[in-house]
């Protein structure tokens, strides 16, 4: 995996790039969960929407330096 991205002649950090996708995925899968009805059973949400996002960062991560 690449340490930095070239975008328009900026260094971007591709650990960046992959928690801003994160953070995207996260949301939908909050979203979703609210919708399905798992909302109601999470105690505390904003902790297990950290541990989503670490999570689907983890999973990013690993399926890009595979």
């Amino acid at each position: 995996m690449p340490a930095e991205i070239d975008i328009f002649g900026v260094y971007v950090p591709t650990f960046l790039l992959l928690a801003l996708a994160a953070m995207a995925v996260t949301r939908l899968l909050s979203r979703l969960f609210s919708q399905v009805g798992l909302g109601r059973l999470i105690w505390h949400r904003a902790l297990f929407d950290l541990a989503v996002f670490v999570l689907v960062t983890g999973a990013g991560y690993a399926l890009l330096a595979w």
